[in-house]
């Protein structure tokens, strides 16, 4: 009957979530933004910079400069993401969720009236304060929405991050269009049209109850955070659960409060930490980025004649199977969808060096690069997608995660911004050989998952964190600093149903 209450879904809970999930969807929408007008905007740069120096930009100046212009929007989320921490212990998950909107609408309003102060450098600096904003979003999120879920809904509502992420991708190739937003008088609303949701998101996020577990264990509210679960949960009895806050809040007055530095010196967290980051690298090094932030030269260059709708097509399939991974990650568990991901997106990538190859010798080859491409995001959505984002919260309890979350977060920014940075570069040096370079990275990725990484599924916080607390107090355990995936055994709660888990 617990598992039945765990597991209900209320109005109050998908509300919070889906409020929450705004910011993923802004984070989303700031990444396919630049693309679908990228011709129209260089030509704003060329035009702004040739009225006042008489002198035009040329080719590799251009490449430089619209590289910076898109990866300054991940220096921003560096930023931002490793200031997770700062917020989140001072004012709450959802008091920080509320107040970093208005880094939203500042940023959006420099984007959106660039073209009438004719001011190019108001788009890169408008780029860097949205990333800054998205940047702790992506920590924020997941973190709120992992902590108001039960615990056998958790790895679905985790999931809504990427879900939101890949909606934001969508709209905004759909708004990029041409016979919408995509044109030479309405590209500035296009990049300032991120401050609507911040604003709706501001007045919804009111309405949101804070997070159960700060309240209890942060702010020792046990009473409001009791109230808060029965209202979300839609039970009355959660006493288990305030038992489990309880035991964590024990164990955290133990010790002292976990600093980032604190975070890689310490045994018990390098563990964890060292998975947290590899598995954020993973998404980011997997090349996911370069094929959204370059997918219409990339479908160009496959000789698809309006690739715009191909890359809306992408993000349709991006979609779909985020949804499809909703439904599969509490059965299947975080740690085979990750595996089955990685080792798709390896063959695609091996699939699109091919077909891009010999595209000039055997031009239909082209349907084959755009199967490869839209298989590849499929895979990336299975599991390197929405994983990483959730899985880290699960791996520590609730002392270290801030600063952990901030750690994994800007590992995921900078790895980000070196492929936004560097990307045109080097596919200019490697051609249609690029993405042998993305495989290598995903094969390696796919031999630690398969190693190191352990199975959350079903599994409370600290039975998670105690799992890593056990492996190094056994003899000769500080020795390695990894654990081998068997050495993690999770033991149930006594009177919690886990079964089939």
């Amino acid at each position: 009957m617990e598992e039945d209450n765990q597991s209900r879904l209320t109005v109050r809970l998908v509300y919070a979530v889906f409020v929450a999930v705004i910011g993923s969807l802004q984070f989303g929408y700031n990444i396919g933004v630049i693309n679908a007008p990228d011709k129209i905007i260089k030509s704003f740069y060329n035009e702004t910079y040739f009225s006042r120096t008489g002198y035009s930009i040329t080719n590799d100046a251009m490449t430089q400069l619209w590289s910076v212009s898109v990866s300054i929007f991940s220096v921003g989320g560096m930023i931002g993401s490793f200031s997770v921490g700062i917020f989140v212990n001072r004012f709450g998950r959802r008091n920080s969720m509320l107040m970093v909107n208005v880094l939203a609408f500042i940023g959006g309003a420099m984007m959106g009236f660039s073209k009438l102060l004719k001011s190019f450098e108001m788009i890169i600096l408008g780029r860097m304060i949205i990333g800054l904003y998205c940047g702790l979003a992506t920590g924020f999120v997941p973190m709120y929405v992992g902590e108001i879920s039960p615990t056998k809904l958790r790895g679905a509502f985790g999931t809504m991050h990427q879900l939101g992420v890949v909606i934001g991708i969508l709209i905004a190739q759909i708004f990029g269009l041409e016979a919408l937003m995509g044109t030479v008088d309405l590209w500035p609303l296009l990049l300032g049209f991120t401050v609507f949701p911040s604003l709706i998101q501001c007045g919804l996020l009111l309405c949101c109850p804070k997070s159960p577990r700060f309240l209890l264990i942060n702010r020792n509210e046990e009473e409001e955070a009791r109230a808060v679960l029965q209202k979300l949960w839609g039970i009355t009895d959660v006493d288990a659960d305030i038992q489990e806050m309880k035991e964590e809040s024990r164990k955290m007055s133990l010790e002292k409060r976990v600093t980032i530095g604190e975070l890689f010196r310490s045994p018990v967290y390098r563990q964890p930490l060292i998975v947290a980051v590899v598995i954020h690298l993973s998404q980011q090094l997997s090349g996911i980025n370069a094929v959204f932030y370059y997918s219409t030269d990339i479908f160009t260059k496959a000789g698809v004649q309006e690739p715009i709708y191909a890359t809306i097509g992408a993000g349709v399939v991006n979609t779909v199977f985020t949804v499809v991974s909703l439904f599969l990650v509490e059965r299947v568990g975080r740690r085979t969808l990750h595996l089955i991901g990685l080792a798709g997106m390896a063959g695609c990538t091996l699939l699109m060096t091919i077909a891009l190859g010999l595209l000039k010798s055997v031009p239909s080859l082209s349907y084959l690069s755009i199967v490869a491409i839209f298989g590849f995001v499929a895979f990336f959505e299975i599991g390197p997608g929405p994983i990483p984002w959730f899985i880290v919260a699960e791996l520590f309890s609730q002392g270290p995660r801030p600063a952990a979350v901030a750690v994994a977060g800007c590992s995921n920014w900078t790895s980000n911004f070196l492929v936004g940075m560097f990307f045109p570069l080097v596919e200019k040096a490697c051609g249609s050989y690029v993405f042998i370079i993305f495989m290598v990275f995903l094969i390696i990725f796919f031999i630690f998952t398969f190693f190191k990484v352990p199975e959350t599924k079903g599994r409370t916080f600290d039975q998670i964190s105690s799992g890593f607390r056990e492996r190094l107090e056994q003899p000769g355990a500080e020795k390695s600093p990894m654990v081998e995936l068997g050495d993690i055994k999770l033991t149930e709660n006594p009177g919690t149903p886990e079964s089939g888990v």
